[in-house]
């Protein structure tokens, strides 16, 4: 049996940060991070602040100045919470093809740890965690989750290693691994077993490879069918299903999710739209092309032939060249591949 739910990148948006749902968040990243975390808060990305900068005046009265704006570049994340520790878990929905989605994904994490010092302080900076989960296939083949981090330096002539890890408490000796953990996520090159028949059913030579399963991927399968079976047991999942539930929301709740989907399948089918004309551009600009590289290939050959025809009745060289307007390299270039001879 499946329940059907609010799509998680709508709920991420709104629902899920109210305090009394942070399970739901909290059990999709135990699952993730194959360990037990619980949510504290969710926290507001503070962008970057506008500094103004007094520049020296070249024209009017000395010392006059004028300040210049500087408007850093900022990135809203989608939400940014507070977990066990102090880490920071970020999370960036990306729905359409971004040329630029790797440097969004590295700004926005690079901004989560710079948000944790204050001028003048230590660089007491916790893990950040960055989760994204893009609605196309980053040209993935069969894999949904990935998954990239960096633990430690290690030695170019010597083995040796450098944790990637500092602890600023004087009563503790566990060092903390501090450098940012990145996870990609690809609801739809999901696949149930069955699924994955289906899709390889004509190929008789086709043997499936079986991913390792793991918890997580029921969370996946939620991302992907916005739906929870009752038989999942992955932390958090089931009061997903419950908080969730499509079925209960208010009409006015109702009236709200339903607009933002159908903005969102509207800008879908722009870009489409925008795509497909694109390729009918390039196919007529492709035609045209190709007609006129056609007729230049049609041209050379019959130049070739001239030559050839010209050579034979026994015209000179200088003779062909000036019926056929080519020059004596390309005219004996021509006799020496039909292997013809020739006087020069």
């Amino acid at each position: 049996m499946e329940r059907p739910i609010i799509s998680f990148d709508y709920a991420i948006k709104d629902i899920l940060r109210d305090k009394a749902n942070f399970d739901v968040l909290s059990g999709f990243l135990t699952e993730l991070l194959e360990k037990p975390v619980t949510v504290q808060e969710v926290l507001e990305s503070e962008g970057n602040p506008t500094l103004p900068t007094t520049v020296a005046g070249k024209a009017g009265k000395a010392g006059q100045a004028r300040k210049v704006a500087n408007t850093g570049k900022v990135s809203r994340l989608d939400l940014k919470a507070k977990i066990d520790d102090g880490e920071i878990a970020i999370f960036e929905i990306q729905y359409f093809d971004k040329v630029d989605f790797m440097g969004k994904i590295l700004f926005n994490t690079c901004k989560a740890v710079v948000e944790q010092v204050s001028t003048g302080e230590k660089f007491d900076v916790q893990k950040v965690y960055s989760i994204n989960i893009s609605w196309y296939g980053l040209d993935a083949e069969e894999e949904y989750v990935f998954a990239a981090n960096l633990t430690e330096f290690k030695g170019i002539h010597f083995d040796e290693v450098i944790p990637f890890s500092q602890n600023l408490d004087p009563n503790s000796n566990a060092p903390k691994n501090i450098h940012p953990e990145y996870f990609l996520i690809l609801p739809k090159n999901f696949l149930t077993e069955e699924e994955r028949k289906k899709k390889n059913s004509k190929n008789k030579d086709f043997v499936p490879k079986k991913p390792t399963k793991t918890k997580f991927d029921e969370w996946v399968y939620v991302l992907k069918n916005s739906a929870v079976k009752s038989e999942f047991t992955a932390a958090g999942i089931q009061a997903a299903g419950e908080k969730l539930n499509l079925l209960k929301m208010t009409p006015q709740q109702r009236a709200d999710y339903e607009a933002d989907k159908q903005a969102m399948a509207t800008k879908k089918t722009e870009l489409q739209t925008a795509e497909l004309k694109g390729e009918k551009r390039g196919c007529e600009e492709g035609r045209e092309e190709g007609r006129i590289e056609g007729e230049a290939i049609g041209l050379e050959k019959e130049k070739e032939k001239a030559v050839i025809r010209g050579h034979n009745k026994g015209h000179s060289i200088d003779t062909i060249a000036e019926f056929t307007e080519l020059s004596t390299e390309q005219i004996i270039k021509i006799l020496k591949e039909n292997g013809l001879k020739f006087e020069v």
